[in-house]
């Protein structure tokens, strides 16, 4: 037999909001998605030709798994309405599935040994044999002889009575067929995945330590691993001081912060996992966090907590060395201005050469209740009414992290913790700079909710293109005599 139908046509409205961007069948269950590990069971069976059966998401389905030379497979591909009747489908494709063939969804978890379980079929008699899990059609059977008859393989699954008399059936494991028709059984099954409670799947990825299986590229410190076990995809930057505990999936494309604590949870691919962030019994792809004991779906807009590294850029809040490493250029190209800043500051030498101020800075803490916060940090400027020389020791923050060189307007503690509306809080979606639209093009004088409409624009449409249209401006502001002149003082009217 070397022949199959692969059915992948789910709609997915169960799975929601996992399935607004993708098909069921292309989530991933231990770091592949779902029919490729339907994939690789067909092809450890020997099966050569596979028509896949898909809906929505179908370009996307396609693109990920091709035409099957990975598998030594040929893949064609046929579009349905979705969830169809599979009897009708095949029905349609008359020549196409001329003979015996062998018959599997692709967006459901078959964790039994398929292959076993086909080369056991085939020894049994009858026009159809079905797997049976527990009075459940397992939707994986071979079809030989006779009318067509998919019924087994309908979605949503179907009792076994439903089937002709002259069906077979072979029993399999019921806790090993996985259906994955909630967000909590989507997590499960990733859990037990990983702790290989699914023997009939291949799990990617190599043993780095005694419970961390790792993908290619990945760097993890088996220290991160305080106890259980984990799986990590390809091409993923796990800190050091981060912990991982439980049951943890972690798939492709990931990175997670300094000190954040993930504890089983599923981590989907693409996201970033910010500093000090708890993430518990949860699912979390890009800036998505669902909670698997309350269902609660919670859509987090501070990108230096959770953040899509598929749209985040260099100016997004994601920990990036880059930003410390400009910030540190920019003091060293700086220096040769202090002097002159140290001079213009000599008539208030008297009550000292810098004035400090406390701004709310980048980095994050945690506070008394356990809250992740911006941490405020203590700046110091020039004594000199000179803007462009008053502002050269900010550099200093941007070399450490606390600032970075494009932004929106730096707060002070007070300012930051006075934004209580919705609209007002959007402004924290992007970090604290030196420049930016509001320090280069609002007046120093403007009223603060001016500045603070500027800066909520700015952090709703900033792209790492304008951000860099921002910080060569900014350089270009050392040539303008307004950065050079000190703004009139204000008469007195005390």
């Amino acid at each position: 037999m070397d022949q199959a139908v692969l059915f992948a046509d789910r709609l997915g409205a169960e799975l929601t909001p996992l399935t607004e961007r993708t098909s069921i069948a292309l989530l991933p269950v231990a770091g592949k998605p779902m029919i490729e590990h339907a994939l690789e069971s067909l092809a450890k069976a020997g099966i050569k030709r596979i028509l896949v059966v898909v809906s929505p998401f179908a370009d996307e389905i396609q693109r990920v798994i091709g035409d099957g030379t990975r598998w030594g497979l040929r893949l064609t591909y046929t579009l349905t309405r979705g969830e169809e009747d599979p009897t009708a489908v095949v029905d349609r494709l008359g020549t196409r599935m001329d003979g015996p063939i062998v018959a599997l969804r692709g967006d459901l978890i078959h964790g039994f040994d398929v292959p076993g379980w086909i080369s056991a079929a085939e020894t049994t008699p009858g026009d159809s044999v079905w797997a049976d899990a527990d009075g459940v059609s397992a939707a994986c059977g071979i079809h030989r002889a006779g009318a067509i008859d998919l019924t087994p393989l309908s979605w949503p699954p179907t009792d076994r009575a439903a089937s002709p008399p002259q069906t077979a059936w072979i029993p399999v494991a019921a806790e090993q067929v996985r259906t994955v028709q909630s967000l909590a059984e989507y997590h499960r099954v990733n859990l037990d995945a990983v702790a290989k409670r699914l023997p009939g799947l291949i799990l990617p990825g190599r043993q780095a330590a005694l419970g961390l299986t790792l993908g290619r590229g990945s760097r993890v410190s088996p220290r991160s691993l305080k106890q259980g076990v984990c799986l990590v995809g390809a091409r993923c930057r796990i800190a050091p001081d981060a912990e991982l505990t439980g049951e943890v999936v972690i798939s492709d494309d990931v990175i997670v912060d300094r000190r954040a604590t993930i504890n089983s949870s599923v981590i989907l691919p693409h996201t970033y996992v910010g500093e000090l962030v708890e993430i518990t019994n949860a699912i979390v792809s890009a800036n998505t966090m669902i909670r698997v004991d309350s269902g609660a779906v919670l859509q987090v807009t501070d990108a230096c907590l959770l953040a899509d590294l598929e749209q985040a850029t260099l100016s997004g809040g994601i920990a990036d060395p880059v930003h410390r490493l400009l910030g540190t250029l920019g003091l060293i190209l700086s220096l040769p201005l202090w002097p002159i800043a140290a001079l213009a500051a000599l008539p208030n030498r008297e009550q000292g050469w810098f004035d400090t101020i406390t701004l709310r800075g980048n980095k994050r803490d945690l506070d008394a209740f356990g809250q992740v916060t911006r941490r405020d940090v203590r700046v110091r400027e020039w004594r000199t009414r000179v803007p462009i020389l008053r502002a050269l020791p900010r550099l200093l923050a941007v070399a450490s992290g606390d600032l970075r060189l494009v932004g929106v307007t730096p707060l002070s503690p007070e300012a930051a913790d006075g934004l209580g509306d919705d609209w007002e809080r959007i402004r924290e979606e992007a970090p604290a700079g030196l420049v930016g639209p509001t320090q280069l093009d609002v007046p120093a004088d403007a009223p603060f909710e001016e500045k603070l409409m500027s800066d909520v624009f700015y952090a709703r449409q900033r792209r790492i293109g304008r951000d860099l249209v921002y910080l060569l401006r900014g350089l270009l502001a050392i040539l303008r005599p307004a950065s050079w002149l000190a703004p009139p003082r204000q008469p007195d009217l005390g």
